[in-house]
């Protein structure tokens, strides 16, 4: 026993000198743990490089209207479905008020990185020609993304009003002048100027109420604080139910869903208006990060429940790029700076 532990000990010690004047085994050995961990590695730098890739965080979208609206019902059905596109959240902030340019103040201090985007509608364009103190230029300091649907307004009243069609109404408002009080979504807006041009043309004395957004214009109406409404389509099941009554559109073409409901140019009176909105962000965006943006929000309007919510609020699909929807706000932009200063509304110089 003695001699076999003496060989033992002999040979653990061969072993020790072995590798003691032998390193390139151990270098070897190394070399082979090195190789075996490259994929790892690999896959590490490629999972850093990945959570760089946007979006890899919530994005904020801005809604410039109190919730409950149209806008904010059909934003929010874009930003669920957005959400699982992208495998972020897009979390929805409302900030009404202010005719809704409160959206695109904010865009003016985020950060042009895609995290901050916000819903754009003619009063963001609008606002800046009728309000000095804006100092935003609505072509200049935004980033388009997408356009993606028009709006349908109309004149509303309730039910139990005595006006049954909208010349009617307005003959009562030539016949007692300054007695109607009438509400849209804020001073400015495209709903409250087409409403001013009637009533310039006819000569009309009224008193407009504005409010924080199409839901609130709506509550004023049904709780008698107003005689009627100027707004958009908010109103379509309202009307549906009986509890409103749809004198007439704005719209080129009346209403798929209210085609006994005159249009106000077949009425005689020259007013027709298309109020298109999408999605806007800062100033400066990466353009790859605006296309993946405008790639996953039209995916999104176009899915069913998208369009059935449209349908169900007569708005058309008007998907366009965000370089073409830009051009086309420029040029509206001009278009609208002649309007105001024909009804005299543009600020002085």
């Amino acid at each position: 026993m003695a001699r076999r532990l003496l060989i033992r000990l002999t040979m653990a010690k061969v072993r020790e000198t072995e590798n003691q004047l032998s390193p390139n085994r151990i270098t070897r050995r190394g070399a082979l743990i090195g190789a075996t961990a490259l994929p790892f590695a690999g896959a590490a730098r490629a999972q850093g490089n990945s959570a760089g890739k946007f979006p890899d965080r919530p994005i904020k979208l801005i809604i410039p209207w109190a919730a409950g609206g149209p806008a904010d019902a059909g934003f929010r059905i874009l930003a669920e479905s957005v959400s699982q596109k992208l495998g972020q959240p897009v979390v929805v902030e409302n900030k009404g008020g202010a005719a809704g340019v409160l959206g695109a103040l904010a865009l003016q201090d985020a950060k042009p990185d895609g995290y901050t985007i916000c819903q754009m509608h003619m009063g963001m364009l609008r606002q800046p020609l009728l309000n000095p103190q804006l100092k935003y230029d609505p072509i200049k300091d935004l980033t388009y993304i997408l356009q993606i649907t028009g709006f349908v307004m109309g004149v509303v009243v309730r039910t139990e009003a005595p006006w049954k069609t909208l010349p009617e109404l307005l003959a009562y408002a030539k016949a007692n002048p300054g007695k109607l009080n009438w509400g849209t979504l804020g001073a400015g807006s495209t709903q409250h100027l087409a409403m001013e041009r009637l009533g310039m043309a006819q000569g009309l004395s009224w008193t407009h109420a504005p409010y924080r957004g199409t839901a609130d214009t709506l509550r004023a109406l049904m709780g008698g604080e107003i005689d009627f409404a100027s707004e958009s389509s908010g109103w379509a099941p309202m009307v549906m139910a009986g509890k409103l009554r749809l004198l007439a559109v704005f719209t080129a073409e009346r209403a798929k869903r209210f085609p006994d409901v005159p249009t106000v140019r077949e009425l005689g009176l020259e007013v027709a208006v298309d109020s298109p909105g999408g999605l806007v962000g800062p100033k400066g965006m990466d353009p790859a990060v605006v296309k993946i943006l405008a790639d996953a929000f039209r995916a999104a309007a176009q899915e069913p429940r998208h369009v059935e919510f449209l349908d169900n609020m007569n708005q058309p699909l008007l998907l366009l790029d965000g370089s073409a929807y830009r051009d086309e706000m420029a040029k509206t932009m001009e278009r609208e700076r002649e309007l105001l200063r024909k009804l005299n509304l543009l600020p002085p110089a």
